[in-house]
């Protein structure tokens, strides 16, 4: 392998003009009908205007015919939701399809032999964690002339790029200020990066990970083994500080569950896969093929999987571990999900413009995958408070008004959805946490329900920033965890 050019070009005003462009607009231009640049097409618009329509003049002329068809609707959806959950239940309790690379195979591959690598982190206000991060990059064990680090910081980012240009750091690692452009967004940062970087395997990392040091060699030997059309490998993501309150153990308990089952068991199904947003490992030549990141999606994780999957690749789970800070207080969690949320609505919103056509891509199952886990998931978070207080109105007043919403056709089915759906949810967390050895976390999972009303805190937070703001890139803080010992050792 030849090594990596370590230098990054002088800066040249047309050249960053060009690369802005294209880091904004690339996919647009390869793929328009993929892009978040539009949330809605006019065939949605005009799809959601006549619903719109036919609801308010249901409701004028007939209420309680439509309240009811409202809530027949939404009972059909939950058991969907339901039935599919027991579906992927069952693949979850099975052996993790991850695939697994000893350390002695890992370093065993001659430098020659060993592809070159691009890491990128995207980084925005990170001036209290971006040494961190820089050693973390140093940490990693990967021939240094193949290696090509590059911090994408913003220009105008003036703590972060000093304060990282004051921590030592070694020639294959790079600082790139990315000129300000609209989306400000992580994805867009990487794509500009991505054309400022030649690495023939692809990663990010964000500014708070500590990758095992052995994951670049891990990614490199499984591609060697893998088919072509095997484009991606996530790595699994867990927190270094879930001991500290409710709230990081609760994130600890859903990020065991979501890692190191629930990704691999839709990978084993046939997807889809949204990936997490770090530490997912790409063939360059694939990422390119399929437009990289969109830039106004703020899942651009979660998109890129569905993508590469329409468009004929694979995903697989790597079996190695990155560290993260689990934020720590409500405020900064409700945020952050919030965005999450509202990046699967952009995500499920675009991909579901050719509704006809994402069916022949996925197949029928990762069809209704697509539709559950990316659609259902915000949208009954959202809808949740709303049935919760039903049910609690019903069991205290049992007012008519209840009663005439569920006739008894109704009734029953809805409390299927209620009772198994709920049970199946906190199980499947037991579970979770029981495989992985995590009993200290017992707790927290039977407490699920609330950990579930913060996220429908978020979710309706969500839905509101999609119809108002959908491309804004709400920041996470970082750099207030207490990293706790007894995660790093586990993990």
């Amino acid at each position: 392998m030849n090594p990596l050019p370590q230098e990054v070009p002088e800066e040249v005003p047309a050249l960053e003009t060009e690369l802005l462009h294209g880091s904004v607009n690339g996919l647009g231009h390869r793929f328009p009908e993929m892009s978040a640049s539009q949330t809605l097409s006019w065939v949605q618009v005009q799809f959601l205007c006549v619903v719109g329509a036919v609801l308010l003049i249901g409701l004028a002329a007939v209420p309680l015919v439509t309240l009811v068809g409202l809530n027949t609707l939404a009972t059909c959806l939950y058991l969907l939701t339901f039935a599919y959950g027991l579906l992927w239940f069952r693949a979850m309790v099975k052996k993790p399809a991850r695939i697994s690379i000893s350390d002695e195979e890992a370093r065993s591959v001659p430098d020659g032999e060993l592809p070159t690598y691009t890491v990128m982190v995207a980084a925005y206000r990170e001036a209290n964690v971006i040494a961190d991060t820089i050693r973390a990059m140093e940490a990693l064990d990967y021939p240094r002339h193949l290696l090509q680090v590059r911090l994408l910081l913003e220009a105008d980012d003036a703590s972060t790029n000093d304060a990282a240009h004051a921590t030592p750091h070694g020639p294959s690692l790079e600082i790139i200020k990315v000129p300000f452009a609209l989306p400000r967004t992580k994805p867009k940062a990487c794509n500009y990066g991505l054309q400022m970087t030649t690495g023939e395997l692809v990663t990010v990392y964000d500014a708070e990970d500590q990758p095992e040091p052995l994951q670049l060699r891990r990614a490199a030997v499984a591609f060697r083994r893998l088919p072509p059309h095997v484009a991606c490998l996530q790595a699994r993501l867990h927190y270094h500080n879930l001991g500290e309150n409710f709230i990081t153990r609760s994130f600890g308990a859903e990020y065991l569950l979501w890692f190191a089952r629930l990704l691999p068991a839709l990978a084993a199904t046939g997807g889809p896969v949204p990936l997490g947003g770090t530490s997912m490992h790409l063939r360059r030549d694939v990422l390119e093929a399929v437009g990289g990141w969109d830039a106004h999606n703020v899942t651009e994780d979660a998109d890129l999987g569905i993508r590469l999957q329409r468009l004929g690749y694979r995903t697989e789970m790597l079996d190695s571990v990155t560290l993260e800070e689990a934020t720590n207080d409500i405020v900064n969690w409700v945020k952050q999900r919030s965005r999450w949320y509202k990046g699967y609505l952009q995500t499920w919103l675009v991909h579901l413009r050719n509704p006809v056509r994402l069916w022949r891509e996925l197949g029928p199952r990762a069809f209704v995958g697509f539709n559950v886990v990316l659609g259902a998931t915000p949208l009954l978070a959202a809808l949740n408070p709303v049935l919760w207080l039903l049910a609690l109105v019903w069991l205290l007043a049992r007012p008519e008004i209840v009663r005439e919403l569920f006739p008894v056709w109704l009734y029953y089915p809805s409390m299927v959805s209620l009772v198994g759906g709920n049970c199946l949810a906190v199980y499947r967390t037991i579970v979770g946490v029981r495989v992985a050895g995590r009993l200290d976390l017992l707790g927290v999972a039977l407490c699920s329900p609330l950990y579930w009303a913060m996220m429908s805190v978020a979710a309706i937070r969500a839905v509101v920033q999609l119809a108002v703001n959908p491309s804004h890139w709400e920041k996470t803080v970082h750099g207030r965890g207490r990293p706790v010992g007894e995660a790093s050792q586990h993990a």
